[in-house]
């Protein structure tokens, strides 16, 4: 039994260095492969009780391990849509030969690495046939509160490149100085204009006409002011009136002491703004608060727009794609505005090595891996999502190389070891009787 076994454990042997020598092979040749894990081999000694004085060989076993949690080196790009992700996490993604089916949701899958572009249908997706996940945002931006443990709320990253968009204008600020001397006794009345342009909800332009009228007292100065406030979009029609009152004291002079509506919304002391109602909505407009300065003024004898400032933007096309480090994906605009179109959540699992292998660098959640969670990038144990560059792959091939060569050994040995039986049951069986 000794003798047999000890070829036994020759053969074993050889069979264990065969998979290691396969996953060297494997490594070395990924070893340009981006987001390549490599597989690690490890050997495990089998022993067999034993009697007496004799000893029974129990021979070896052979395990292998995809390192999955073990990160390559990044390297930069010139394409703003190759990603990699710096520390722990992975980028959700699926095969676009499962979207084409159309046979319910296709499967997510896990990687850390791809080089993702447009396709015809506007996808992001790689050579490989990978497209990525996200969660879509809302028009505005803003991206609903979706589910964390499980996928269903992910959709294909879609860049619609023809998009066009236009952002209304929703608040303004003014910072308009007004001549003290038209407030005067004996000074002619005459109203000063200011015309602001505003996009409406269709990315139209129009604009509010804003009327200041000089109050002329008797005698003295009557530091007060009517504003009128005139919308383009309502046939001119007056959607906000008000009494404007300036401070003439030598702390706070010029600065506004009161505002007082006649007509649309109150003003608001704490934020300096009224609101009012043009033809697609509220709109609120800064005025600037009590005894500040940066609103409307009343100093000297010239009229003056010092400072206007507001939000919105005309209808403009879609530029370029981004991903910021939060994984959320940018459009910009040729108008100069940038707008949250998806967020590109990372998944991360207790027990990364678990997951089994797929095709293209891909790795499938199982009971092994343990329960996944999609979190925020950056956020919780995750690390953040890098743009405009690329995972190397894991493998060392100084390494796999110095490996290949002990294994090369061992096998040798193994096999002399299979000899050396063989040459001893050959002198078993000529002994004569």
């Amino acid at each position: 039994m000794t003798i047999s076994s000890s070829l036994n454990a020759g053969v074993a042997g050889l069979a264990a260095n065969a998979s290691r020598l396969a996953s060297i092979s494997d490594n070395i040749a990924n070893s340009a492969t981006y987001g390549y894990k490599r597989i690690e081999t490890d050997f495990h000694s089998m022993v067999i009780s034993s009697a007496g004085g004799s000893y029974t060989a129990g021979g070896v076993r052979s395990t292998n391990q995809r390192i999955i949690d073990e990160n390559g080196a990044l390297v930069t790009t010139t394409n703003p849509t190759d990603l990699a992700v710096r520390g722990r996490g992975m980028l959700p993604v699926a095969n676009v030969s499962e979207m084409a089916v159309n046979n319910g949701d296709a499967q997510m899958l896990l990687a850390t690495t791809g080089s993702f572009r447009t396709n015809a249908d506007g996808y992001l997706t790689t050579e490989s046939g990978l497209v990525l996940l996200g969660w879509p945002a809302n028009a505005d931006g803003t991206v609903p509160t979706y589910p964390r443990d499980t996928s269903d709320g992910l959709e294909p990253v879609r860049i619609n490149v023809n998009q066009l968009t236009g952002e209304p204008t929703t608040h303004m600020s003014l910072g308009v100085n007004l001549p003290a001397t038209s407030t005067e006794a004996g000074a002619s009345g005459d109203s000063q204009e200011l015309s602001v342009e505003y996009y409406d909800n269709l990315g139209t332009s129009e604009n509010l006409l804003m009327e200041f009228v000089p109050t002329i007292p008797a005698s003295g100065s009557s530091n007060e002011w009517t504003l009128r406030i005139r919308d383009t979009a309502s046939d001119d029609s007056i959607v906000g009136e008000y009494t404007l009152t300036f401070d003439d004291s030598r702390s706070s002079g010029g600065t506004l002491s009161s505002v007082s509506a006649i007509s649309g919304g109150t003003y608001d002391p704490t934020s300096g703004s009224v609101i009012v109602d043009v033809a697609g909505g509220p709109m609120e407009i800064n005025i600037g608060q009590l005894g500040a300065s940066d609103g409307l003024t009343q100093l000297s004898d010239s009229f003056a727009p010092l400072q206007i400032s507001k939000d919105g933007s005309p209808v403009g096309n879609m530029t370029s794609v981004e991903v910021d480090s939060n994984g959320i994906v940018h459009a910009f605009f040729d108008t100069g505005i940038t707008r949250a179109i998806f967020q590109v959540p990372l998944v991360d699992l207790p027990n990364p090595n678990g997951m089994v292998a797929m095709d293209h660098q891909t790795y499938s959640p199982s009971p092994e891996s343990g329960s996944f969670f999609l979190w925020d990038a950056g956020d919780g144990p995750t690390g953040d999502v890098v743009a405009y560059a690329r995972e190397e792959s894991a493998t060392d091939v100084a390494g796999e190389l110095t490996d290949m060569i002990q294994t090369q050994r061992a096998y040798s040995s193994n096999a002399k070891v299979i000899q050396t039986v063989d040459e001893m049951l050959q002198e078993t069986t000529n002994i004569k009787r």
